[in-house]
């Protein structure tokens, strides 16, 4: 176990049972993952690797929490490991101060305008989950209550207590329609009731947006210093293609330094952030960008001719044959951001199984302090 840090000493009052920290008041890295990277990096005749991190408390400026309880008694939180037990919490210490305070307001307004909790048993009540999105230069908050129903009318009451409550720190106020019986959290469609139609955010570069389907990072402190890092290992004027791009936050950032830059996403919602990004640059800047939308495993092609290869894959890692590109045709540089500690260490054994390409630098990054979670930042080089 790491040592405890001040955040240790602040008592939280939902552990147990809540989940979301399994960590709570350890330094670092989770051990288990610490071991591995530096296992890696002895192997490949590395030093140390350099874990990065952040602030403890208030970090995080993202959260889903679900919808339960009681009509007249909603309850907003996380579940329980391996339950659909609700695990209320008013008052969680590693979020931001305004998701805590939105969290509120919507449990009152839910409560006022007598919309009950939804219930998966039954598969009744209207409410099931409420995403939260802080704005760091406005300090406002986009709001997406989630429904059991079609469409947005049977919450319009609530939706303008919320409005009302919350004024300047409400960003803007979305519903999304999820109907069916499932886990997953979000519809696909998003109605938007008031506010920007994005959250915009910078990372040493043009500006990023975030329309509430779309993926963020939840620390954007410690992202923040991620993007630097990658922005680090482009060379001036060199050719770029992006892989997993997202809204843009990483491709954006490095375009100044760039020739050509190519970006891949197969997202719809990431894909309109992008565009929204894309749109607001200045036409020379645009020129240079050529956006190649779909999976990565049919658009591989987009790494032909690039100087640098960058990747920021979902948990499950690259695609295979993504992988296989790379392996025959190698990149002078191909840096790969990973948030799946076993995917980036079965890539990294494909990547440099054939001496194509080797590890050149390992970094980690403490993204999700408290949990087993880990960002790794590699940089390969062509043999």
């Amino acid at each position: 176990m790491g040592q405890l840090t001040p955040a240790a000493m602040l008592a939280c009052s939902h552990r147990p049972p809540c989940p979301g920290c399994p960590r709570f008041g350890e330094t670092g890295i989770a051990a288990v993952a610490q071991a591995a990277l530096e296992s890696l990096a002895r192997a490949h005749g590395l030093p140390g690797v350099a874990v990065i991190s952040g602030a403890t408390t208030g970090f995080r400026l993202r959260a889903r929490l679900a919808i339960r309880g009681r009509p007249g008694a909603p309850r907003l939180g996380m579940f329980e490991l391996g339950t659909h037990r609700i695990v209320h919490i008013p008052n969680c210490v590693v979020q931001h101060p305004l998701i805590n305070r939105v969290a509120a307001v919507v449990r009152r307004a839910l409560v006022d305008a007598e919309i009950d909790p939804y219930a998966e048993t039954v598969h009744r009540g209207l409410a099931r989950y409420l995403q939260v999105v802080v704005e760091r230069s406005s300090e406002s908050a986009q709001v997406v209550i989630v429904g059991n129903s079609p469409t947005v009318e049977p919450l319009t009451a609530c939706f303008e207590l919320i409005r009302d409550r919350l004024g300047d720190e409400l960003h803007s106020l979305w519903f999304n329609a999820q109907c069916e019986r499932t886990n997953t959290i979000l519809g696909r469609e998003f109605t938007r009731w008031c506010g920007p139609p994005t959250v915009v955010e910078r990372f040493g570069g043009a500006a990023v947006h975030y329309p509430p389907g779309a993926f963020g990072q939840n620390n954007l402190d410690v992202a923040e210093r991620i993007v630097e890092h990658v922005r680090e290992q482009v060379p001036t004027g060199a050719r770029v293609a992006e892989f997993y791009a997202g809204v843009g936050a990483i491709g954006l950032s490095v375009l100044p330094r760039v020739s050509h830059l190519r970006m891949n996403e197969v997202s719809p919602q990431s894909l309109r952030g992008l565009a929204l990004g894309l749109d607001a640059l200045a036409p020379a800047e645009r020129d240079r960008i050529e956006v190649m939308a779909g999976s990565a495993a049919t658009l591989f092609s987009a790494a032909l001719d690039a100087d640098v290869v960058i990747a920021d894959p979902p948990r499950k890692g690259l695609d295979r044959e993504l992988v296989e590109h790379l392996v025959a045709d190698p990149p002078a540089r191909f840096v790969y951001v990973s948030c799946g500690l076993d995917s980036f260490l079965t890539d990294t054994a494909r990547l440099t199984s054939s001496g194509a390409l080797r590890l050149s630098d390992l970094r980690a990054f403490n993204l999700m302090p408290y949990t087993e979670h880990v960002e790794t930042v590699a940089c390969f080089e062509r043999a």
